[in-house]
């Protein structure tokens, strides 16, 4: 912005150029944040398995390709059986309002005998209110759908770029700027606890998904009819994805359904009341304490403090919406990075120096001399 104000004037056209072109940039990244910020949350998930891909092959444009696959088939699966459970209890519902709707202006054996009551039976359809409603209805769900497979396309185009064309980046701003400077040393902190927060959460997720599976399954196999899950794999599923908020983890799952088993027992018989409470128990010890006490911050190293990463989960979901939950963690790990490296510098009027000057026990230290 100096060159702008103070530098050549036959450059300030050039200058202004680049912030119309910036300023456009963010105005068409803030219609499409969430898209954006779902696939800088995959890209860091996915990195350290695409790194050690890539010690097979190569290859980077193959190395990704392979780990989308690996990554984004589970999702899809999980996503199908999804849509699969809730087309099962829409077409029960559907098939009810259906009935409701034609019954009244359709008689299928009397049509065959008198085939001029079709004319009339159509107008009379298309005047239906209730049918009209399912029309309706039928064409925002086909609407939302394209528009979530368009955004999902978008998604995996920024992880598989951004996986493929990562290393070349990092090079091309490892050159611009140099490895022994203050911007670098912000720009690798952010990149390494980008990606330790994210990564540690993924494989939260798929521990605690696989170990809700088996146990509400289990649970369903020795647990009395009168007591047992509702489509145990689908709820198993959801508290593996509740698992990404820390402390929160499952809860948010598996407490209601224990809640809805105690209510079950106590209607039926209270001897049943054990079988809750094994539920619980063991939701709680091996789906909540084990993985978040021991294998979440093992996988994480030197991860941000648990307190700070809740706060950046529940005030980014409720001040951005659901994207907040992937922005909120990105928005936290810039700020102590910045309050670690520059705030300290600034404030004492001197140059900001690569090394950390605050808060050094709290995430990740900056990549110094290219090391990665």
């Amino acid at each position: 912005m100096n060159g702008f104000l103070n530098g050549d004037p036959s450059l300030r056209p050039w200058w202004a150029l680049v912030i119309v072109l910036a300023l456009t940039l963010i105005v068409i990244a803030h219609a499409f944040v969430g898209t954006i910020v779902f696939g800088i949350f995959f890209y860091y998930a996915m990195r350290p398995i695409n790194r050690r891909i890539r010690r097979f092959t190569n290859a980077r444009r193959l190395a990704a390709i392979i780990t989308l696959i690996l990554v984004f088939i589970p999702i899809l699966s999980f996503l199908t059986y999804t849509f699969l459970i809730g087309l099962e209890g829409l077409n029960m519902i559907l098939t009810d309002q259906v009935r409701q709707a034609i019954n009244p202006y359709i008689d299928v054996s009397r049509l065959v005998e008198d085939p001029q009551k079709v004319l009339s039976l159509t107008d009379q359809l298309r005047r239906s209110r209730p049918l009209q409603g399912i029309i309706s209805t039928s064409i925002e769900v086909v609407l939302t759908i394209s528009n979530a497979l368009i955004h999902l396309s978008m998604i995996l185009a920024i992880v598989y770029y951004l996986l493929r064309d990562g290393a070349r980046i990092k090079a091309w701003f490892r050159e611009e700027v140099g490895t022994d400077s203050a911007a670098y040393a912000y720009a690798s902190a952010v990149d390494r606890d980008l990606e330790s927060v994210y990564f540690a959460n993924v494989i939260a997720i798929v521990l605690i998904t696989f170990g809700s599976i088996v146990w509400y399954n289990l649970y369903n196999a020795i647990a009395p009819a009168g007591v047992t899950i509702p489509v145990p794999t689908l709820l198993a599923l959801l508290t593996g994805i509740a698992s990404i908020i820390p402390i929160v983890v499952g809860k948010l799952v598996y407490v209601p359904i224990a809640a809805y088993l105690l209510i079950l027992a106590g209607q039926t018989n209270e001897a049943l009341l054990v079988y809750p409470a094994l539920f619980v128990a063991v939701a709680f010890l091996f789906l909540d304490f084990i993985p978040q006490t021991f294998i979440q911050p093992y996988i994480a190293g030197r991860k941000i403090h648990v307190g700070l990463m809740i706060f950046a989960y529940v005030f980014g979901g409720l001040f951005f919406g659901w994207y907040g939950l992937f922005l909120g963690p990105i928005i936290l790990v810039f700020s102590l990075q910045a309050i670690r490296l520059v705030v300290t510098d600034l404030l004492r009027g001197g140059p900001v120096t690569p090394r950390p000057t605050a808060a050094r026990d709290l995430g990740s230290d900056p990549a110094l001399d290219g090391d990665e």
